[in-house]
C-alpha cells in the first residue's frame, strides 16, 4: 500500500522499511505512528518477505514522540498518547513475534520513542555517529515503546535507571559494549553492511528463526522445565518442515542446504 510517512522497498526476499519524516528527526506523530503499524501487518503477512530492515531518512533514526504534536493535543493529552502507543505498541509486538528478523539499522539519534523502537530490534547494527538517549523524563514522562521490558533485561537495572534519571547520551561504541547493539560499522559502511546481513537471514531458515525468537523472548519468564518443554515442542514442530528436511538432509550429504521459509 501506498505510505506518506515511510517508504518500503522490497528486494531480494528482504524489505527495508524507512521512517521519512527527516524534518522532524522522523519523530512519531499520530500518521506516522499508523503507518508504521500498518506497515507492520503488511510485512508479517507477506510471505515473500522473511527479512525486515528499519532504519531513518535523514540524519536520525527517530527522535521519538513528536513533543510539537503533543503540546497542539495538551487538552486531550491522555488519549491521544493512548492512541500513538497503541500503534508504536502493535508494530513491537508484531515484529517481535515475526517469524521474520528485523534489524535495526540506526543510522543517527535513536532517543525516546525511537531509543526504544530501536531497542525491540532482533538485531542492531548502528552507525559510529550513531547516539541513544531515553530522553523521557526530560518532559515528565515515563518510557514507552516496550524500553521498559527489554532494557533491563538487555543492561539490568542499575544501567537502566541511570538511562532514565540522567537521560546520558550514549555513542554507538558504548551502546554496543553495554550490549544495546549488536554492531558498530563506519557511516559509510551501514548500508552495505546491513544489506549483506539482510541477504544472509533472508536465505536462512525463517520459521525455525521465529520459533527461536519467541523461546528466547519467553525464556525470560519461564521455568527450567517449562522452558525445556517448549524447547523440545519447537523443535519437534521444526522437523516438519521443508527447510528442516533440506538442512538434515544437505548435513548427511555434506552440501550446502536451500532453505525457502517453509
Amino acid at each position: 500500500m501506498a505510505y506518506k510517512n515511510l517508504t518500503v522497498e522490497r528486494a531480494n526476499h528482504v524489505a527495508t522499511l524507512t521512517l521519512s519524516r527527516p524534518e522532524a528527526y522522523n519523530a512519531l506523530n499520530m500518521p506516522l505512528g499508523r503507518e508504521l503499524f500498518e506497515a507492520s501487518l503488511e510485512l508479517d503477512d507477506d510471505p515473500d518477505v522473511r527479512c525486515v530492515v528499519i532504519t531513518g531518512a535523514g540524519r536520525a533514526f527517530c527522535a521519538g514522540g513528536d513533543v510539537k504534536d503533543f503540546v497542539d493535543n495538551l487538552g486531550r493529552i491522555g488519549s491521544h498518547i493512548k492512541e500513538l502507543t497503541t500503534y508504536l505498541h502493535g508494530a513491537v509486538s508484531r515484529f517481535c513475534r515475526s517469524d521474520k528478523p528485523v534489524i535495526m539499522a540506526i543510522n543517527g539519534i535513536a532517543a525516546g520513542g525511537g531509543f526504544s523502537f530501536a531497542l525491540s530490534g532482533d538485531l542492531v547494527v548502528a552507525a559510529e555517529s550513531a547516539k541513544f538517549t531515553m530522553a523521557y523524563s526530560k518532559i515528565a514522562a515515563t518510557p514507552d515503546g516496550s524500553s521498559s521490558y527489554f532494557l533491563p533485561r538487555l543492561i539490568g537495572l542499575r544501567r537502566s535507571m541511570e538511562l532514565y534519571f540522567t537521560n546520558r547520551v550514549l555513542t554507538a561504541r558504548e551502546a554496543v559494549e553495554w550490549g544495546l547493539v549488536t554492531r558498530v560499522v563506519p557511516d559509510a559502511e551501514l548500508k552495505s553492511a546491513v544489506s549483506a546481513l539482510a541477504a544472509e537471514l533472508a536465505q536462512g531458515p525463517t520459521k525455525a528463526f521465529g520459533s527461536a525468537k519467541r523461546l528466547l523472548h519467553q525464556s525470560t519468564w519461564e521455568s527450567l522445565e517449562t522452558q525445556m518443554e517448549l524447547e523440545a515442542q519447537a523443535i519437534a514442530a521444526s522437523g516438519h518442515t521443508e527447510d528442516f528436511r533440506a538442512g538434515v538432509t544437505a548435513f548427511a550429504q555434506k552440501g550446502t542446504p536451500t532453505f525457502r521459509g517453509r
